[in-house]
């Protein structure tokens, strides 16, 4: 029997309208009563976390950032943390600003933005089908730059650069692989999500990559949350689609991809779903290795 299964959100968990569809959440929280634990292992920040596993009463650990956090949902409390250190942030801010390339920053607290557009209008039309204490917080500011030199009580969690431009993306990602000690995240293939504008579906699509410090992964999150548990490896259900997932889709006792995850994943998956997030793939997941 698995003791925890670990769940990406964007392109597993949620379907392309950032949704949990009911029966899903229904299988996840019969899991969760026979006991085995389920918790989401995201990019996101925290907050934006916790509104989707009240969803599906999970109820103890969050895996933030694509492992930069462990949150402990019960003492409300961040009990592992691996941050980049603000001066490399800054440095990595301003070759953003110089190459005119979009970008946020992610901190333990919010995401901090100066516009809406891609990912950040993904979650501002997400946060608009929610009740206020469960949304993703968002800051918009003019100068990214000033706000986080000037920050006090936020650390980065993580920086997400993207254009329409695959060009241009492709040169700042040249540009930052001249840092040293950061993870970028080697990222194949366009983001593809879908906000409701009205009554018409508006797709939104970038390229994009998440920059972390070195050795920010889900898998080490998860290693921290095994050695606490006293849980082993082979006890262990991941679900994934894209190379933040790889890891822990690797390393776990079963390492589950998405139908239509990136090659990268599928190709080192123990199974991967007749069925993608868009119609059900975690519940069958569940349903064929739990249930």
């Amino acid at each position: 029997m698995y003791k925890l299964i670990a769940i990406d959100l964007d392109g597993t968990m949620l379907n392309s309208y950032g949704e949990v569809t009911e029966n899903t959440k229904e299988i996840i929280k019969r899991t969760i009563k026979k006991g085995t634990d389920v918790i989401i292992a995201s990019g996101r920040t925290i907050d934006s976390i916790k509104a989707i596993a009240d969803e599906i009463e999970s109820k103890n650990y969050i895996i933030a950032g694509n492992g930069a956090i462990v949150y402990d949902i019960q003492k409300d409390k961040i009990i592992y943390e691996k941050y980049i250190p603000k001066m490399k942030a800054l440095n990595i801010i301003k070759i953003c600003e110089e190459n005119s390339i979009s970008y946020s920053v992610y901190t333990n607290k919010t995401i901090v933005a100066n516009a809406l557009r891609y990912n950040i209008l993904y979650y501002y039309k997400e946060n608009l089908k929610k009740q206020e204490n469960k949304r993703t917080k968002i800051k918009i500011v003019e100068d990214i730059y000033k706000y986080v030199k000037e920050m006090q009580d936020e650390k980065v969690m993580k920086i997400y650069i993207c254009d329409g431009n695959k060009s241009v993306f492709k040169s700042i990602i040249k540009k930052m692989e001249e840092f040293k000690d950061i993870e970028i995240l080697d990222v194949s293939h366009m983001s593809r999500k879908i906000i409701k504008s009205g009554t018409e579906d508006v797709v939104l699509e970038y390229y994009y990559t998440e920059i972390s410090e070195k050795n920010v992964d889900k898998w080490y999150a998860l290693e921290y949350l095994m050695k606490k548990l006293n849980i082993n490896k082979e006890e262990i259900m991941t679900i994934g689609d894209n190379v933040n997932d790889k890891m822990m889709i690797k390393n776990a006792g079963m390492g589950v991809a998405m139908k239509g995850s990136t090659p990268k994943v599928t190709e080192i998956a123990n199974y991967v779903t007749e069925k993608d997030n868009n119609n059900e793939g975690v519940a069958e997941a569940i349903n064929k290795y739990i249930e």
